[in-house]
């Protein structure tokens, strides 16, 4: 998945999650991780915006978390 914006940004959107929707990030990653078994980004995204009612942005922002940090885990 790539992102249109930087690094910045995205951490900047990842900051504001909780304020915003309430839940804290580790949150929404175990709801991914526990969703449906989709397995493309768009999809992912299409999902928690259908089942939790968050804006495109956001739930990008959380996908592309969560493929960020399984990425680390098959590294380590």
């Amino acid at each position: 998945m790539s992102l249109m914006y930087s690094a910045a940004t995205h951490q900047n959107l990842l900051s504001r999650i909780p304020a915003v929707t309430g839940r804290e990030i580790s949150d929404w990653l175990k709801a991914v991780d526990d969703g449906p078994g989709l397995t493309r980004c768009e999809e992912k995204i299409d999902w928690l915006r259908r089942e939790y009612g968050i804006s495109y942005g956001y739930a990008k922002a959380i996908v592309h978390e969560h493929d960020l940090r399984r990425a680390a885990r098959k590294l380590a």
